[in-house]
């Protein structure tokens, strides 16, 4: 107990001492600073932020529990997350562009400005807001089974979820105070700390080095059930394995956190660079972390618990300072999940729900508004977690809310690759999609067998591509609406300076020095 809680601890004051460094460095109050880093960082930092926003603590106990309890299965994870990040790097030129020439902050932020529609905003950050938020209760819920492990059981579940919040709550004060540049120099840390050392520490039981429990070896002995995927026989149809995979891959870049990474990035070519980063460590990382899960299938005690596996295997290897290790890990991992959901939905209420047409707000007074979102999101959810945390089916929650994030894509990827569409449309689609998405995923939380085993996401989906291309059918576009979005499609055919919160308008590079700016300059 005193060796685990005092690894955390000291962890915590790394962070914290990062945080006051990034404090001191940080060059001007802007918006857009606050919002987005000044747009000002590198392919390394932006390619960590992102994985420790895609990866949260429960991939050591939720994903982890997957591959020790159902084999093969674990992997589905790898195969979305690869072919969803790899679609950041064909979005990459359009969106960066477009971002740093009319001072874009967030994902609706673009398609209102792309549909020339605060109607159209405000649905997509209210989509992504909300499914955000089940994501943060039960990241609050999972720090209290960790602070469980920490205190070695003595502390009770009830205690150890107030520790836990307790914990969370208070570091986001700094997230709320400092904004981006604070919470991409921690992601850099945390991303090591969880991702590199829970990947070494993996390699070297796969080794079958020391006393460890389990090695590659073991992947030859597991019985055939493990090396099924659903669909495969089963209670499963044949449309499950693809619902999963496809529903990932295109959620990718939906989520809220996702997106927003574009625009930290300092150029076209660092949103790139970071794409093949971001590959590569989630690829090693998961890739192993999910090979000792299916080594972990022939250790009776993680048979027994595999969602406490990931702790199990560290008690047998190494004792109390593996255990301590393994406490930290999925801790910095949580932490990024956590901060990164509640900066971004701070930013979002002010800057995309808050914020009206006409009538813009100063650059602090959308700090001040972000701040108080912030606060008012992380209370809601604290209020939540306490109240839910018995709730078995609090995991429906989440499952909607990827049902539902899914949702933007049909605006999103159509605005930014066609030239089609309309504003009433994409909110239509949008609203009628998360309606039917929502519906049929809390009568069919986990498949709809009448459907081959498809989610309700994908018939939401459906539903949402259908309104909007019908919609665009009968009321079109007129003249003006076509020559608006010809000049925004324009707009990113061309190298693009960065502009300073204060420019509303696009300054296309003709030539000159500055003309490459866009793809050549990184931190």
């Amino acid at each position: 107990m005193v060796v685990s809680l005092g690894m955390l601890t000291v962890f915590y004051l790394i962070v914290i001492g990062i945080l006051y460094t990034t404090r001191r460095k940080a060059a001007t109050k802007s918006f857009s600073e606050y919002a987005v880093g000044g747009r000002a960082y590198g392919p390394w930092f932006v390619a960590m932020s992102y994985v420790n926003s895609w990866w949260p603590g429960s991939t050591f106990i939720a994903f982890f529990g997957m591959a020790a309890g159902a084999g093969i299965f674990g992997f589905y994870g790898l195969a979305y997350s690869t072919l969803g990040v790899g679609l950041m790097y064909f979005l990459a030129t359009r969106a960066w562009r477009w971002g740093a020439a009319y001072d874009l902050q967030s994902q609706p932020d673009l398609l209102g400005k792309r549909f020339d529609s605060h109607a159209v905003r405000v649905i997509s950050s209210v989509v992504g807001v909300i499914a955000v938020f089940p994501w943060v209760v039960l990241g609050m819920q999972a720090l209290g089974e960790l602070f469980h492990v920490a205190s070695g059981g003595t502390w009770s579940i009830a205690v150890s979820l107030v520790v836990g919040i307790a914990v969370i709550v208070i570091r986001q004060i700094w997230t709320v105070n400092m904004g981006m540049r604070g919470l991409i120099m921690t992601d850099m840390f945390q991303g090591v700390v969880a991702y590199g050392l829970s990947t070494l520490i993996g390699v070297i039981m796969l080794t079958g080095m020391g006393n460890s429990p389990i090695s590659l070896s073991k992947l030859a002995t597991i019985p055939e059930q493990f090396l099924r995927i659903p669909g495969d026989g089963g209670s499963y149809g044949p449309l499950y394995w693809f619902a999963l995979i496809f529903t990932g891959v295109i959620g990718a870049l939906c989520w809220p956190m996702s997106f927003q990474r574009i625009y930290t990035a300092s150029s076209v070519r660092a949103v790139k660079a970071s794409t093949t980063r971001t590959m590569l460590i989630s690829g090693v990382f998961y890739t192993v972390l999910m090979l000792v899960g299916m080594a972990a299938v022939t250790v009776p005690e993680v048979a027994a618990d595999p969602q406490g596996g990931w702790f199990t295997l560290l008690d047998q290897f190494g004792g109390t300072w593996l255990t301590g290790l393994a406490v930290v890990t999925v801790f910095a991992a949580a932490m990024g999940h956590i901060d990164g959901s509640v900066q971004v939905s701070g930013l979002q209420i002010a800057n995309d729900i808050v914020q009206r047409p006409g009538k813009p707000l100063s650059d602090r007074q959308l700090t001040y508004i972000a701040k108080g979102s912030m606060a008012g999101f992380m209370l809601l959810a604290t209020v939540v977690a306490f109240t839910t945390f018995n709730m078995t089916r609090l995991q429906l929650l989440a499952q909607i809310s990827y049902q539902l994030v899914v949702q933007i894509s049909v605006p999103l990827f159509l605005g930014i690759f066609w030239r089609g569409g309309n504003k009433y449309g994409a909110a239509a689609g949008m609203v009628f999609g998360s309606l039917v998405a929502s519906i049929m995923t809390f009568f069919f939380p986990d498949d709809i067998p009448a459907l081959g085993s498809l989610t309700g996401g994908i018939v939401g989906l459906a539903v949402n591509l259908v309104v909007y291309l019908v919609v665009y059918a009968v009321m079109g576009q007129g003249e003006e609406e076509r020559e608006r979005v010809a000049q925004f499609f324009e707009v990113a055919q061309h190298p693009t300076r960065r502009l300073g919160a204060a420019v509303a308008e696009p300054v296309l590079v003709a030539s000159g020095a500055d003309e490459l700016r866009d793809e050549d300059s990184e931190l």
